[in-house]
């Protein structure tokens, strides 16, 4: 009953879970080659995440101050930085960083979004009240500040960046999803569901969910450009992720002296080319998301 019913009671910034089948909005992404050209990008620096152990050439940690600044050959694809270190291989190691901390604290967010949204949307009142009110409030500090200071006190890491990412993010997805379970939650199949005696939480993750995690959808992927963003700037300030640990970000921040720049511009070239792709393909799939789950 619920799934005859859902799509008449879709809003018109709903998912299209519902009121498109999934093999028609997957044809939808496809017709925007840019954003499949983006998600075939970023699938393959993930699994060169994941295998860079493998693939790396070198130990992205080795150093040897005799080959310093080698710019790129057959021995060194990328060349080497003022360390001798490889930088293919940093590269390779800086992805895991820069993609978890983009793919891990979106994915963290979207789940405390999505409990806090749902239960200020489903149930309303006083739940409502404090749980909005409470997202008003993280929402007014100054997030960049409130991170610097974090990381500062703290010491800086993967996990405390993720913690602090995780804390101060979760609010758009919350009030995103709250609108569209407000605009759901009365309609047939959901009164459907209610008859014939459903839990709230049965209909929330069964039947409303679906139909309104579209927009959550896209903004979570443009979130995660958005992070690995800021993260490579912690980083690039020197509260990031901590040499000799490779990240996109310290990869830049060691390589801003004028001797570098002059003689070996490979050196800040190659990160900030990863950290620009990386992020304009994240927005393209967000784009593409966005156009296959807008119902309308």
């Amino acid at each position: 009953m619920a799934t005859n019913s859902a799509p008449s009671a879709l809003g018109p910034a709903a998912a299209a879970f519902a009121a498109k089948p999934k093999n028609r909005s997957w044809e939808q992404f496809k017709r925007n080659k840019a954003a499949v050209v983006s998600l075939t990008v970023l699938v393959i620096l993930i699994l060169l995440a994941l295998f860079a152990p493998i693939v790396a050439p070198h130990d992205p940690a080795e150093q040897d101050l005799l080959q310093r600044l080698k710019p790129p050959s057959a021995s060194h694809l990328l060349g080497t930085d003022d360390l001798r270190r490889d930088l293919f291989s940093r590269l390779l190691y800086g992805a895991r960083v820069s993609l978890s901390v983009g793919i891990v604290s979106v994915l963290l967010n979207v789940i405390v979004g999505i409990v806090v949204g749902a239960l200020a949307g489903y149930y309303g009142g006083k739940i409502d009240a404090v749980l909005m009110r409470f997202a008003d409030m993280m929402l007014a500090f100054p997030y960049l500040m409130i991170l610097i200071t974090v990381v500062s006190v703290l010491r800086p890491s993967l996990t405390n960046i993720i913690v602090v990412f995780v804390a101060f993010g979760w609010m758009g997805k919350a009030r995103l999803l709250r609108g569209q379970i407000l605009t759901l939650k009365n309609r047939e199949f959901v009164d459907a569901a209610r008859t014939i005696g459903m839990s709230d939480a049965r209909i929330i993750f069964r039947h409303i969910l679906p139909n309104a995690i579209g927009p959550v959808i896209v903004s979570a992927t443009l979130q995660m450009g958005g992070l690995i963003l800021l993260e490579s700037t912690l980083s690039f300030l020197g509260l990031g992720i901590q040499p000799p640990a490779a990240s996109w970000g310290n990869m830049l921040q060691s390589a801003q002296t004028l001797t570098i720049l002059m003689k070996a511009p490979w050196v800040p070239f190659f990160p900030g080319l990863m950290i620009f792709i990386t992020i304009l393909c994240f927005n393209f799939v967000g784009d593409g998301l966005r156009n296959a789950l807008d119902s309308r």
